[in-house]
């Protein structure tokens, strides 16, 4: 891995809303962490590189690391205690409708009921219906479309 592959992937960290990407090729891997506002930034990479190979010099690295920002520090909102958060059960690709041309499965102010499709998580190619785990009203999408998610991420809040 060359130092613009390297550029590109924090490239893509910093435009997305991933906290931390893991990135192995053959011997090499890299770990890029981003925080939110208040904790302390971190940056690993460690690389197991055969002795043929040459590694980055150490001057290098300060560019590197200048290159993640901390995410935006957006003013949050607290949560209402009587709102109920819509996780992603998986890490992938957040889609609101089933294809580009079609109305979005759910909008703010829309009556859902347990068992309805809120929106599409794509991971691995495979297209995963994220269902309501509960009924009531959807107070806030908090994911754009086309978005990647992580893990655990919430994408809806609902008044139940």
């Amino acid at each position: 891995m060359n130092l613009n592959e390297i550029k590109q992937l924090i490239d893509v960290v910093n435009s997305s809303d991933l906290q931390e990407a893991i990135i192995e090729e053959g011997s090499f891997k890299i770990t890029l962490r981003r925080f939110v506002a208040g904790t302390p930034l971190l940056m690993q990479a460690a690389a197991t590189v055969p002795a043929t190979q040459q590694v980055l010099p150490a001057s290098v690295q300060p560019q590197i690391s200048s290159g993640i920002t901390p995410a935006a520090s957006a003013p949050k909102t607290e949560a209402a205690s009587d709102l109920i958060e819509i996780c992603s059960p998986i890490v992938g690709t957040f889609y609101r409708s089933p294809s580009p041309d079609s109305a979005p499965f759910v909008n703010v102010d829309d009556t859902i009921h347990k068992g309805d499709v809120l929106c599409i998580i794509e991971a691995m190619k495979l297209m995963n219906e994220i269902e309501a785990e509960i009924s009531g009203t959807v107070v806030e999408v908090l994911v754009e479309n086309g978005q990647p998610v992580e893990y655990d991420q919430p994408l809806f809040r609902i008044k139940p």
